[in-house]
């Protein structure tokens, strides 16, 4: 006998921040697994086109506006999901972005706004779904972290308070959910070709590189593309009940060195 019951052969997903980066690798990754996919994210026309050429692939997709900074908007998006997909099995929380600045430097009000989609997000997200999980006595919760919660980094603003906070939040989460089924996980990638940050003048990002590698958090040039954070996700959720991926840390590999001759 099993000392779990498989995962359900239906497990619907929501994706918080598809419109673009991890989110949308993330979302398009688990639709060609199977799973059917709710993309939430501010930007609702993206969301859309991705389902769209989703469900040209073959696979099964939903999309609705998402807001994780408003509470209504989480339970609006989630009573429509539902409507649509079925209990949502699965949570990815991965909606934020990322400005850069000193941490003193930046406007108090702009530090509280990157607190409250990436930390406050997550427990709205948790808040709203955890309860039916609990219930039905399993389900997949995932953040997505950074190593900056583990390797602190000048320069990004409210960035590593935001991810430590998360990663702290998901950890809490694992020990209070210990036995109930529903499994709490982090995915915490390495320096990622993304959208966050993109935005940002040469000005500001040559003086911040400069800092980075004084401070050593930039031995190579090499960056993660975001499908190798979804295969992360995927790996996480795809895991059989009994185990637990509780921490993936996705790191760049470095470009291969010349073979040394041995003096030949």
């Amino acid at each position: 006998m099993p000392r779990f019951a498989p995962h359900p052969h239906r497990r619907p997903a929501l994706i918080a921040g598809a419109s673009s980066g991890i989110g949308a690798a993330t979302a398009v990754a688990l639709a060609e697994l199977g799973y059917p996919v709710a993309l939430g994210a501010r930007r609702v026309d993206v969301c859309e086109t991705l389902a769209e050429k989703i469900r040209a692939d073959g696979g099964e997709a939903f999309a609705h506006r998402l807001d994780v900074g408003d509470g209504a908007s989480v339970d609006e998006f989630v009573t429509a999901a539902e409507k649509a997909l079925g209990p949502l099995e699965i949570v990815i929380s991965g909606a934020g972005d990322l400005e850069f600045s000193h941490g003193w430097t930046m406007d108090p009000e702009v530090f509280q706004a990157q607190i409250l989609v990436h930390l406050v997000g997550a427990q709205r997200l948790a808040h709203r779904l955890v309860p039916g999980m609990v219930e039905r006595q399993r389900g997949d919760f995932v953040v997505i972290g950074s190593d900056c919660a583990d390797h602190t980094r000048p320069g990004v603003g409210a960035y590593n308070a935001a991810k430590s906070g998360v990663e702290a939040f998901a950890r809490q989460l694992r020990m209070e959910l210990e036995g109930t089924g529903v499994r709490a996980s982090i995915v915490r990638p390495g320096q990622t070709q993304t959208g966050m940050g993109m935005t940002a003048t040469p000005e500001v990002v040559g003086p911040l590189l400069e800092d980075w590698v004084k401070w050593g958090f930039a031995r190579h040039p090499y960056l993660l593309r975001a499908s190798d954070i979804a295969a992360a996700v995927t790996a996480v959720v795809s895991t059989p009940r009994g185990a637990h991926l509780v921490l993936v840390e996705v790191q760049p590999e470095a470009p291969l060195r010349e073979q040394d001759s041995g003096g030949k």
